[in-house]
């Protein structure tokens, strides 16, 4: 929680909210269930609801990940009275906090319990785009719009990535530690010289080492990326690739390298 604090500039004095409320039963039957929805996606930003729901089962569960949930939509088959009053409510609930809400409900027997709402957390692509629909469906200014992302996650925007399909489709030839942010892609060198050269005649290359030292910085100036075997998040190749804005792994003990032959 400290930590959470610390990380959201949340004074510790504040203390802890508590609420107060009945308990609603999602787990008597198939009958009742339970869920969690956002007004719209968490991932892109795309108005319309996202989500999850069991069938006789309590909250915990679905957070829990202890059985797989179904989508939101199916719960109209089962429950169609209880989902078109819950679509109602995520309008008045978004049209109020004039934000994405992240809603946690119950169907008790039926009957639709929302438990809680808040505004729901979001990648840095659905915050700029949540915030521009917002200005265009006229809840926020352009002012207000603005104030609502956070500085710290625009870099991620600024940064190169892969499509989500095509990277979804690949295979993965070994994990590491994401240093520093983006995506890069080009021919593999394995000194700060080669990158130097190659880039200077218009190749994109990735620069492959042991571990880096500021020696290499050059190289990793005219690299797409870096790729390092050794080190972690706060490795010479990590920190100077953040500051650098420059794609970097790091710590990627699954590949041997040799580097006398420029091969791994």
């Amino acid at each position: 929680a400290n930590v959470y604090r610390r990380d959201n500039d949340i004074p510790y004095s504040w203390g802890t909210a508590v609420n107060v409320q009945s308990m609603a039963f999602g787990n008597m039957g198939d009958d009742c269930g339970t869920g969690v929805a956002f007004t719209r996606d968490p991932a892109t930003g795309a108005k319309g609801l996202f989500g999850e729901f069991l069938t006789n089962a309590q909250g915990e569960d679905v957070v829990a990940g202890v059985r797989t949930p179904m989508h939101i939509t199916e719960m109209e088959q089962k429950f169609p009275e209880a989902f078109a009053q819950f679509k109602e409510v995520c309008s008045i609930l978004e049209n109020h906090y004039r934000d994405m809400q992240d809603m946690e409900f119950t169907v008790e027997h039926g009957k639709l319990y929302m438990l809680q709402t808040r505004n729901g957390k979001r990648t840095a692509q659905a915050a700029l785009q949540i915030a521009c629909d917002l200005v265009d469906e006229g809840m926020r200014t352009e002012k207000e719009a603005v104030a609502m992302i956070d500085p710290r996650n625009l870099d991620t925007l600024l940064h190169p990535t892969f499509d989500a399909a095509a990277l979804k489709a690949a295979t993965p030839i070994a994990k590491a530690l994401g240093a520093a942010p983006g995506a890069a892609c080009g021919k593999i060198v394995f000194t700060a010289e080669d990158a130097e050269e190659w880039a200077a005649r218009g190749e994109k290359v990735v620069l492959v080492r042991l571990e880096t030292s500021p020696e290499d910085i050059t190289g990793m100036k005219a690299a797409q990326g870096i790729l390092t075997v050794r080190g972690g998040m706060t490795s010479h190749a990590a920190v100077v690739a953040r500051g650098m804005g420059v794609c970097c792994v790091s710590g990627c003990g699954d590949i041997i390298m040799d580097e006398a032959n420029k091969q791994f």
